[in-house]
């Protein structure tokens, strides 16, 4: 598709970003922009670092079970994002100019919502698995295997694709007047007509607005506290038996729009913890300080 000039881009430019606003707020936008840029950073750096890691110690290093095929999809996920977080330091750097071509522009916003339904399902099932596990344990020792799980994660990556591809199909560049200068800006674009105000234009915002949230957390965030309240019930049941047997709206309004990016870097840093995580978790901070990278994953991994 080729760039245009169209009333939609100026909208999703001024509130991604804010950089064309009030000049007084020009020095607070710049900051905003260069702090979200750094932390672009530091999240691809340990993003890929650390779940690279992951990947190589739980795809081949590892003993294959249940929990490693979890993990190791979970940081496939998360290092594919994070892989792609240089676009999106480059644009920002770039001051909100998109050089790279309508089909990066549209692979890069959906390799993020990929990463996020991918993620988000991964510890639904997780979470299952852990319930499963916990209520019904000999049945799950008899069921739980190697094939069931790589169904279940294939079947994961295939919804995520599926919920991913309005974002594919949404999002184009086009051209934004600022100034005397011209950018071009990856956007939003729900409209046949280019014009997000138009009535269709509106409707499918909406659309994918809703279905994000119900998809992407009412459902999943159901699920994930279900099992756990399924499973502290449990917990709490075997726990007795054997007991009883042992500012202004303006100024804030301006305010939010250019602290956008750093809201969203600081988002996306998510996919970056979670090897910093698989570190932590353990009895004794200490012990596993001494331990080699790939003792600390076993020792998390582990069934």
């Amino acid at each position: 598709m080729e760039t245009t000039t169209t009333s939609f881009y100026h909208n999703n430019a001024t509130s991604a970003s804010g950089q064309h606003g009030p000049d007084k707020y020009a020095g607070l936008t710049k900051s905003f922009h260069t702090m979200s840029a750094i932390i672009y950073s530091l999240a691809f750096f340990l993003g890929v670092l650390g779940n690279g890691v992951v990947i190589l110690v739980t795809g081949f290093k590892m003993k294959k079970t249940v929990n490693t095929v979890w993990f190791l999809n979970l940081a496939v996920a998360d290092f594919l994002f994070t892989a792609f977080l240089p676009f999106t330091v480059t644009y920002v750097a770039l001051d909100f100019h998109w050089p790279f071509g309508n089909i990066m522009c549209k692979l890069n916003t959906t390799v993020t919502f990929l990463n996020m339904f991918a993620s988000v399902y991964i510890l639904v099932v997780i979470s299952v698995d852990r319930c499963v596990s916990v209520v019904w344990p000999v049945w799950a020792q008899n069921h739980r295997n190697m094939r069931r799980a790589s169904c279940v994660s294939l079947g994961v990556w295939d919804l995520a694709l599926i919920f991913s591809a309005p974002y594919f199909l949404f999002r184009d560049t086009g051209l934004y007047h600022c100034n005397e200068s011209i950018n071009t800006i990856c956007a939003d674009n729900f409209s046949p007509s280019y014009d997000n105000g138009t009535p269709a234009g509106q409707f499918r915002h909406q659309a994918v607005a809703i279905t994000r949230f119900l998809l992407g957390f009412v459902v999943p965030f159901t699920v994930i506290i279900s099992c756990y309240a399924v499973i502290i019930h449990r917990l709490r049941r075997s726990r007795t038996l054997a007991s009883q047997s042992s500012g202004e709206s303006e100024t804030l309004r301006h305010v939010i729009a250019i602290s956008m990016p750093v809201a969203k870097s600081l988002a996306f840093l998510n996919s970056c913890l979670n090897p910093l995580l698989y570190v932590f978790m353990g009895q004794d901070f200490k012990d596993k300080i001494r331990k080699s990278i790939l003792n600390i994953l076993e020792t998390v991994f582990q069934e």
